[in-house]
């Protein structure tokens, strides 16, 4: 049998280790304190005895003992792939304790910065590696199973970062989570082409809840898996969104900006959603748009609607479930009674089902 990788090194003092164990693990006032005193103590016992970061799997003796903890499922994990690799751990405490892998800044390698704000606590602790993509997925692995998590709360994902290692990084990811709440797809140069790894990603990376993708895609006919019952989908350059790929869209909340969307579409994907034959679950809708005057003359002029005086205002819920005041407005109906108000916004068209 082959013996076990080696956890990364992380030349951190066992002082400065210590402190951060016990400031992220400790919860003032919680109901599990006991439980969790007794094995935070034992953790930093070890930790001294080894003097290295391990992150509570120092030894078998370590990952057992915090594997017994109950409070691990009250802790959310994000992971960062760009540049500077990161994990981050969110507490329950307004804690937050980050890990990060990089290749440059060697002078940072084992420094600890802490901020402090009114409603959080970061600490960053920093690594330099030579390979830190392989460093990266062999801590992934230890703080996904000390933490029992399956579902990454936020994924931020920079595709060309490290390009030649984007389908290791994926099928690593595909391996060893379930689902990702959060989806965020970036590249650092906007001519690199990173068409397919996206479609690779988007293929085998379930996305719950949110994808906000900043990607320049180069391909109009780019065919990467569109998430399904999302509760907001956001893309930043929608250049390859036509009115097919519209009607595969079933989020609650859409964002399009540079979609190829033409006025007569526009019409035709009203009517589909007045009929109830497309976007059920929809509740928000915005997309760019060169006037409202334009969208009213070529967009609706077959559609039947009312239009809501300047002076009426009303309370709607809008991006993220914030409650805004909107005045006026043009009001379109669905079949089964439900309504949307169109607003000219400063980013473009406004489309709010009430």
């Amino acid at each position: 049998m082959n013996p076990p990788k080696p956890f990364p090194s992380w030349d951190i003092s066992c002082r400065t280790v210590s402190m951060q164990l016990e400031k992220l693990l400790t919860k003032r006032n919680a109901p599990e304190n006991r439980t969790l005193m007794s094995g935070r103590f034992n953790l930093l016992r070890i930790v001294k005895k080894e003097e290295k970061l391990i992150f509570s799997m120092i030894s078998k003796r370590a990952k057992e003992v915090t594997k017994q903890m109950t409070f691990y499922s009250k802790y959310s994990i994000e992971l960062r792939i760009n540049e500077t690799m990161g994990i981050k751990i969110r507490g329950t405490n307004i804690v937050v304790l980050c890990l990060y892998l990089r290749t440059s800044c060697k002078q940072k390698d084992g420094k600890t910065e802490e901020n402090e704000g009114y409603s959080y606590n970061l600490r960053r602790i920093f690594k330099y590696s030579k390979d830190p993509v392989e460093e990266w997925k062999l801590l992934c692995e230890y703080v996904l199973e000390i933490f029992k998590k399956q579902t990454i709360n936020v994924l931020t994902l920079y595709m060309d970062a490290f390009v030649d290692q984007n389908v290791s990084i994926i099928d690593f990811l595909k391996t060893n989570v379930k689902s990702v709440n959060e989806c965020n797809l970036f590249q650092l140069e906007d001519e690199n082409d990173v068409d397919e790894h996206a479609a690779y990603l988007l293929k085998n990376i379930k996305v719950n809840n949110e994808l906000s993708s900043f990607l320049h895609i180069k391909n109009k006919n780019f065919d990467g898996t569109m998430p399904k019952n999302l509760k907001q989908l956001l893309i930043q350059n929608a250049e390859w969104i036509g009115y097919d790929r519209l009607l595969e869209i079933d989020s609650r909340h859409v964002f399009l900006i540079n979609d190829r969307i033409t006025n007569e579409e526009w019409n035709m994907f009203l009517k589909k959603w007045m009929a109830m034959e497309t976007h059920l679950n929809l509740e928000l809708l915005e997309f760019e748009l060169n006037s409202f005057e334009e969208f009213r003359e070529l967009v609706l002029p077959d559609i039947p609607h009312e239009v809501v005086a300047e002076e009426v205002k009303r309370t709607l819920i809008t991006y993220r479930d914030k409650k805004i005041e909107r005045s006026g407005g043009i009001v379109i109906k669905r079949i089964d009674g439900k309504t949307a108000t169109c607003f000219a916004q400063y980013t473009g068209f406004e489309m709010i089902v009430h």
